[in-house]
């Protein structure tokens, strides 16, 4: 499991960056994104973000990229601990 976490003040910027991470996984909290872990992909959004996002960065900017081991554990509380169930809203 990759964990993408960001921090980036242009509302533009950080726009495009979550459409970005939204192409190979989904959100779980506004500025966390949860990926399919590849290598490949790890890849891929590594140099996306070094050839198309980090040039782009203010001062206060960041990325942090969480590569979780099979052994690691989710613990969810509030509305994430749905995250891997189905849910139906009408």
């Amino acid at each position: 499991m990759l964990i993408v976490s960001y921090d980036i003040v242009n509302d533009k910027l950080r726009n495009q960056f979550s459409k970005y991470l939204s192409k190979f996984g989904y959100r779980l909290q506004f500025s966390v994104f949860d990926i399919k872990n590849s290598k490949r992909i790890l890849e891929n959004v590594i140099c996306e973000i070094e050839t198309k996002f980090a040039k782009r960065f203010g001062e206060t900017d960041s990325i942090i990229i969480l590569h979780l081991s099979q052994q690691c554990k989710k613990y969810c509380f509030g509305y994430a601990k749905h995250d891997e169930c189905v849910m139906l809203i009408e």
